[in-house]
C-alpha cells in the first residue's frame, strides 16, 4: 500500500459530463470543434437507437461484440477510415468504448494493434473522441486503457496511453434506465470490483481510496434499487457516478486478481465481462481478506455484511451478488469443467495484474477459486 508521500499522476478527459439529459450536449460540442464526420461505434442494442445521439450524417459502425476481438476492431478501422472520420465516439458499454479508443488513434496511420498495444505506444491521435456510456459498468469512458482479445493466443491485449482518452465524457444516466436487471447487476458489481480491486491493492493510493471506497459505498447503496426498479433514476445516477469513480480508480491503481481470474471466462467461454467478474468476486475478496483485514471490513460494511473472517466475507459477498439474481455457479454459464485447469493457466500468466494482489496466487490457488465458484 502506497502512502502520501507517494507520488501519483491521475489523467481524465478534460471535459466530464454528468447528470439526466446531458447526451443532448454531444451534438453541439461536436459543432464547437469543427467535427463534421463523426464515427459511431456502438453494438447492436445501441444502434439502433442511434436516434438519442441527436447527430447529422453520422456514420454507425454497430457491429462491436460483447468481447470484441482483433477481426472486430479491423473492420471498424476500415469502415472509420472509409468515412474519412473526423471525430470518433464510443456509445455503449465497456466493449464499444474500448475500441472507440483504438480506432480513434488507429484511424489517422497505418499501423496495427501489435504495433501499439502496451503501454505509452500508440501514435498521436488525429481525431476527436467522445464516450457516451450507456451501462453503469466498466468505467472505461474516463480511462486511458482498451483490452481486445486475440484470437489467436484467446487473451486480452491491453493497450495503453493518454491518447486514448476522451476529449469528453458524457454521463447521462438516463441512457441506463432500459438495461436489464440481470445485466444492472453484473455491470453494477463490475463497477464495484474496480473500486474493491484497487483498493485492496498492493499499489493502493490514500487519493484513490477515497474514490474506491465511495464507489462502492454507491453500490451498496443503489444497485439493489436499480435492479428492482430500471425507472429509478436516483439509482441509476447512484451507479453511474459509481462506475465513473472505478474507472478513476483504474488508471493510477488498475485490478488485480479478480480481474485476472475473470477474464479467461470472457474469452474462452464468452460470458459478459460484468457477470465474469460477479462470478469471481466474493472469492477474492474472500482470499485476500486475511491480507487487508481493515479494508475488507469497510467493503463488507458498505455492501451489508461482516468480515470476521474467509468464509464470513466469501458467504456475505456471494449473499449479496445473490441477492441481486445472479446465479453464481460457473456451471449455470456454460463453463465446462474440465477447461478450468487451462483457465487457472493463462489466469496465472496475466502478470500486469497478479504481481498487485495483496496475496500472491499459485496457479493452483486460482484453480481452487474456480473449483469453488464451480
Amino acid at each position: 500500500m502506497l502512502t502520501l508521500q507517494h507520488p501519483i499522476e491521475m489523467q481524465r478527459p478534460p471535459i466530464v459530463r454528468f447528470g439526466a439529459g446531458q447526451v443532448g450536449t454531444l451534438a453541439p460540442w461536436l459543432d464547437a470543434t469543427g467535427a463534421r464526420r463523426p464515427f459511431v461505434v456502438a453494438d447492436k442494442v445501441n444502434a439502433a437507437r442511434l436516434d438519442i445521439l441527436g447527430l447529422k450524417d453520422a456514420v454507425l459502425f454497430g457491429e462491436v461484440k460483447s468481447e470484441p476481438d482483433l477481426p472486430n476492431l479491423e473492420a471498424a478501422v476500415a469502415a472509420a477510415k472509409a468515412a474519412e472520420a473526423d471525430a470518433v465516439i464510443g456509445f455503449g458499454g465497456g466493449s464499444a468504448m474500448d475500441l472507440a479508443k483504438l480506432v480513434a488513434v488507429l484511424v489517422g496511420n497505418d499501423r496495427r494493434l501489435p504495433e501499439i498495444s502496451g503501454p505509452n505506444r500508440a501514435p498521436n491521435r488525429q481525431v476527436r473522441l467522445a464516450q457516451v456510456p450507456t451501462t453503469a459498468g466498466t468505467g472505461s469512458e474516463v480511462g486511458t486503457r482498451a483490452l481486445i482479445t486475440d484470437p489467436a493466443t484467446m487473451n486480452k491485449v491491453a493497450t495503453e496511453s493518454v491518447e486514448l482518452l476522451a476529449d469528453i465524457a458524457i454521463i447521462d444516466p438516463e441512457l441506463t434506465v432500459s438495461v436489464p436487471p440481470v445485466v444492472t447487476a453484473a455491470t453494477g458489481v463490475d463497477a464495484m470490483a474496480h473500486c474493491v480491486e484497487a483498493f485492496t491493492s498492493k499499489r493502493s493510493h490514500p487519493i484513490i481510496d477515497a474514490y474506491a471506497l465511495q464507489g462502492i459505498e454507491l453500490v451498496g447503496r443503489y444497485l439493489g434499487r436499480a435492479v428492482a426498479d430500471g425507472t429509478d433514476i436516483e439509482a441509476r445516477a447512484g451507479l453511474a457516478l459509481a462506475a465513473f469513480y472505478g474507472g478513476v480508480c483504474l488508471g493510477p491503481v488498475n485490478t488485480t486478481a479478480g480481474h485476472a481470474i475473470a477474464y479467461p471466462l470472457g474469452t474462452r467461454h464468452k460470458l459478459a465481462h460484468g457477470i465474469a467478474n460477479a462470478l469471481i468476486f466474493p472469492h477474492v475478496l474472500a482470499v485476500n481478506a486475511p491480507a487487508v483485514p481493515e479494508k475488507t471490513a469497510l467493503v463488507g460494511r458498505a455492501l451489508g455484511f461482516g468480515a470476521e473472517g474467509r468464509q464470513e466475507v466469501l458467504g456475505g459477498a456471494r449473499e449479496f451478488c445473490q441477492g441481486l439474481g445472479l446465479d453464481m455457479a460457473l456451471r449455470a454459464h456454460g463453463v465446462p469443467h474440465d477447461d478450468l485447469s487451462a483457465s487457472a493457466k493463462e489466469a496465472h500468466a496475466i502478470r500486469r495484474l497478479l504481481d498487485w494482489n495483496p496475496v500472491d496466487l499459485s496457479e493452483a490457488d486460482i484453480l481452487e477459486i474456480y473449483e469453488a465458484a464451480y
